[in-house]
C-alpha cells in the first residue's frame, strides 16, 4: 500500500497527496525487472513544468517548459543544474490551474530557420495563442521574446481543458490538441461542434498564409473546402481535454490520451476526420446520454482505465519508446497518470487488441513526458518540478 506525504496540491480540478518519493514494484509483462527512474538534468528544479523538447538540431540539448511562461535549455549530459533561460513570456502568460505556457514544438528546419511555436493562454479575453518565435541569431541558447507572430487564437470560456500540447507531423504540418473549452460535461458540446476549434486535433500548415491568416489549411485536411461551414484546421473531434500527443517516430501513428470526466481515461490512435465519441461517450461509455447512447460513427480507444485509488484519474499521455537504453519497452507506448503517479507501456500494433503493463508505481504527479535526441524518455513532475529518466535495470 502506497504511503503518501500529509500535504496536498490543487491541479487538473484534482487534489493530490504530493509523492514523498518515487517507488518502484513488481516486473514487466515479459518476466524483466521493471524499469527505474532517476533524476536526470543535473537534478534541474523547475516551476511546475509541463512539456519537454529536443530542438532536432543534431545537439544534446533539452527544452523544458515551465508552465509560468518560462523556457529552459540545458545539455542532457549536465551532471548539475545548468540550465538557461531560453524564453520568457510569463508577462504574456495567465497562469493558474490548467491554464499557462502549455506546449512547445520547433520547426522541422529549425536548424536553419530558427522557428518555434509555443501554446499559451492569455487574458482580457481568456483565449489560447499558438505562436511562432526565432532563436537569437547569436546565441542558440536564447530566443528573441520580440520576434512573436501569432498564428493561431481562439476564446477559452473556461478555465480548464486548455489541451496545449502542439507538434509537427511527418507531412510537416502543425497539430494542436484543444480541449472542449472547459467546466464539466462539455456544456456547450464543443467537442462535437465542428463549427468551433475546442475538443480538436487540429491541423495547420505554418509555412504558408491564406485568407489572411498566418496559416494555410492543408488540402488533405479531412474538412477542406466543405460546404457544411465547418472549421477547416479540424484534423479529428470529439475530444474531452487531450493532455498530450505524440506521434511515433517509425510508423507515424498519432497518439494521444484523452483525460475523462468522471469515470474513464482513455488511450486514443487519432486518424484524420474520425470522431473520439466525447460528450456521447466516455471512453467506450456513454455520457450523454448516460445509457443506450448511438455509437454509430464514433472512433472508441484503443484502451481505457476506470478511476481508482490505484490507477488514478488524469491520464497524461507519452510516447512509443524508440530509443536503445530500455529494451524491453521497444515499440510499447507509455503513458502515466498525474493522480497516482502509476507508470504503464502499452502494446499495439493496429491489429491485435492492445494490452498494457504496469511498470512502475512512481508517486510522481506526471504532468509530461519527452525524449532525448536518441529517442531516450524523461519525465515531468508537476509538483516537485524535477525531470526523471528512465532506464533498465541490470
Amino acid at each position: 500500500m502506497k504511503e503518501f506525504c500529509l500535504i496536498t496540491y490543487l491541479i487538473f480540478g484534482v487534489l493530490l497527496p504530493l509523492a514523498c518519493e518515487p517507488h518502484s514494484e513488481g516486473t514487466t509483462g515479459n518476466g524483466q525487472p521493471p524499469p527505474e527512474l532517476q533524476i536526470a538534468l543535473g537534478g534541474l528544479t523547475v516551476t511546475r513544468p509541463v512539456d519537454l523538447q529536443h530542438a532536432g538540431d543534431g545537439t544534446d540539448r533539452v527544452f523544458v517548459v515551465s508552465q509560468p511562461g518560462i523556457i529552459y535549455v540545458t545539455p542532457t549530459t549536465a551532471s548539475v543544474p545548468s540550465a538557461r533561460t531560453f524564453l520568457d513570456i510569463s508577462s504574456r502568460v495567465l497562469d493558474g490551474g490548467e491554464q499557462g505556457l502549455l506546449g512547445l514544438a520547433f520547426h522541422p528546419q529549425y536548424s536553419t530557420n530558427g522557428f518555434f511555436f509555443v501554446n499559451y493562454t492569455a487574458a482580457n479575453p481568456r483565449r489560447t495563442i499558438v505562436s511562432r518565435f526565432r532563436v537569437s541569431p547569436t546565441n542558440p541558447d536564447s530566443a528573441d521574446a520580440s520576434t512573436e507572430l501569432r498564428i493561431v487564437e481562439f476564446n477559452q470560456p473556461y478555465a480548464n481543458h486548455n489541451g496545449g500540447q502542439i507538434t509537427f507531423g511527418p507531412d510537416g504540418f502543425l497539430y494542436i490538441a484543444t480541449g472542449d473549452g472547459g467546466s464539466g460535461g462539455d456544456p456547450q458540446n464543443n467537442a462535437q461542434n465542428m463549427r468551433v476549434l475546442l475538443g480538436k486535433i487540429l491541423r495547420i500548415d505554418v509555412d504558408a498564409t491564406t485568407g489572411g491568416r498566418n496559416y494555410a489549411i492543408p488540402i488533405t485536411n479531412p474538412f477542406y473546402l466543405n460546404d457544411s461551414s465547418y472549421a477547416e484546421e479540424i484534423f479529428a473531434y470529439g475530444l474531452r481535454n487531450p493532455w498530450r500527443i505524440s506521434f511515433d517516430s517509425m510508423t507515424g501513428r498519432l497518439w494521444a490520451a484523452d483525460v475523462g470526466q468522471d469515470a474513464w481515461e482513455e488511450v486514443d490512435i487519432i486518424e484524420s476526420g474520425m470522431n473520439y465519441g466525447w460528450r456521447v461517450t466516455e471512453g467506450m461509455h456513454c455520457f450523454n446520454p448516460s445509457s443506450n447512447c448511438s455509437l454509430a460513427g464514433l472512433t472508441l480507444p484503443v484502451w481505457e482505465y476506470r478511476h481508482s485509488s490505484s490507477d488514478g484519474c488524469s491520464i497524461t499521455g507519452g510516447y512509443v519508446y524508440r530509443g536503445s537504453g530500455s529494451p524491453s519497452l521497444q515499440a510499447k507506448y507509455i503513458f502515466g497518470d498525474y493522480c497516482s503517479g502509476r507508470l504503464w507501456a502499452l502494446t499495439y500494433d493496429g491489429i491485435n487488441p492492445a494490452s498494457a503493463e504496469i511498470l512502475l508505481d512512481t508517486r510522481l504527479a506526471i504532468s509530461s513526458f519527452g525524449v532525448d535526441k536518441n529517442g531516450e524518455l524523461y519525465i515531468c513532475s508537476h509538483v516537485d518540478g524535477k525531470i526523471y529518466s528512465m532506464t533498465s535495470r541490470p
